[in-house]
């Protein structure tokens, strides 16, 4: 399942008073599709814009706003003390400013005192309160107290001010969430290199040559790969979707480009997983202004083709040496014996697994969300993954990476 990494894991979102509150039910929702055991605590000042029955709504649990009650014996500690992550957002000034020098006045504040687990805090306040010295020394007291601080981003606010203090958006937090849940994961400690997306060869100054790949198969490679607790660095040309929290992009636009960042990376790299799909040809020659349709005088346009170098064979010619990286997985897109065509280039290009696709399938490979594949290893093991989400696709490939470092 997609996000499993946050499923069962006990998290505390703490709102506080500001219009983003919407985008904190918004979370909460996300939170509750993942199947996180989500606790809310909302202040007297959020409950101002949205009840506790919006959360209880999306979450089907309680949201608490009571520090204390009859029925519930010292609520703070029991919440703080089982909790493997607390967020607050939005993060209000005012509970910013609570935070860095220790006041416990209500059930949010109180919580935090007595929590022993990673902390983030999502600002959100308008005008120039973010700015203020006194907003940016709290803060930093938080920040030197190890609490992980997301954003804010810059924007229009709800007074019509333009400004750095809007709440970044929820998606975004999730990955946040899953960066600091996963980070002692199975790969905790390993450099992991991706690669994703297709490359573009130019022709001319407004054309060039590509293939259909989305990068969304690298993408959700990085992020399971993230969620497992390594090191990333995502090498990608054109992608459909958002770089996840955590990895360092590199963005690259042709083969050669992508050739040379690969071969950089790879040299302290413990892991190569390579889903680009990375153009074999490229134009021998680059027109310096657009081709027109009548500069042939009619006659139909050639183009010559060079050989784009091979990133798989130059990794494993580097490998010789120096032992780096230490497995490395391939990718082949298929279109018939694919099975064969996928043994083929594992032997030739010296990989421990291969995960083969075939690419002609209207609901899996190129452009779409889904995929099936088939994941080869040196020792001759098959495991043939059904038709499902490229997410649980990459998660069940860094898996089977990962129990090779065991």
């Amino acid at each position: 399942m997609a996000n499993s990494i946050l499923q069962g894991k006990r998290i505390i979102l703490g709102v506080t008073g500001s219009i983003a509150c919407y985008k904190a039910v918004d979370l909460a929702s996300k939170l509750a599709q993942v199947e996180a055991n989500l606790d809310v605590i909302l202040t007297e000042s959020a409950g101002r814009f949205v009840s506790p029955l919006s959360f209880q709504s999306v979450t089907g649990r309680e949201a608490y706003s009571d520090l204390w009650r009859d029925s519930d014996h010292v609520r703070h500690v029991k919440l703080g003390e089982s909790a493997d992550l607390l967020l607050v957002a939005p993060a209000t000034a005012h509970t910013l400013a609570k935070m860095a020098h220790g006041m416990a006045d209500n059930l949010l504040t109180v919580t935090i005192l007595a929590a022993r687990c990673p902390i983030l805090v999502a600002p959100a306040m308008d005008g120039g309160m973010y700015e203020n010295p006194v907003t940016q020394a709290n803060i930093e007291l938080l920040q030197q107290r190890g609490v992980t601080v997301i954003g804010p981003d810059t924007g229009r606010m709800a007074s019509g001010l333009s400004g750095r203090g809007r709440m970044v958006e929820p998606t975004e937090i999730l990955g946040y969430i899953r960066l600091i849940v996963g980070r002692n994961g199975p790969l905790m400690g390993k450099h992991l290199v991706v690669t994703a997306g297709s490359t573009q060869e130019p022709l001319d100054p407004v054309r060039y040559l590509t293939n259909r790949s989305s990068g969304k198969q690298g993408l959700a490679l990085a992020q399971a790969a993230i969620d497992a607790g390594a090191t990333v660095d995502l090498i990608s040309g054109p992608t459909a979707g958002p770089t996840p929290v955590g990895v360092n992009h590199i963005q690259v636009r042709t083969a050669v480009e992508m050739h040379d960042a690969v071969l950089a990376a790879v040299k302290e790299a413990d892991i190569l997983i390579m889903a680009a799909a990375v153009a074999d040809f490229r134009p021998a020659s680059v027109q310096e202004h657009k081709i027109k349709k009548d500069s042939q005088g009619g006659a139909d346009l050639t183009i010559f083709l060079d050989r784009n170098p091979d990133v798989l064979m130059a990794v494993q010619n580097m490998k010789r040496p120096s032992d780096r990286p230490l497995f490395t997985v391939g990718f082949a897109a298929e279109t018939k014996d694919i099975v064969r065509h996928g043994k083929e280039k594992m032997v030739r290009k010296g990989l421990d697994f291969i995960a083969i696709n075939d690419v002609s399938a209207s609901d899996a490979g190129f452009g779409v969300d889904t995929n099936r594949v088939i994941l080869l290893s040196q020792d001759g093991q098959e495991e043939y993954l059904p038709l499902q989400s490229k997410a649980d696709i990459a998660e069940r490939i860094i898996e089977a990476v990962a129990g090779t470092f065991a």
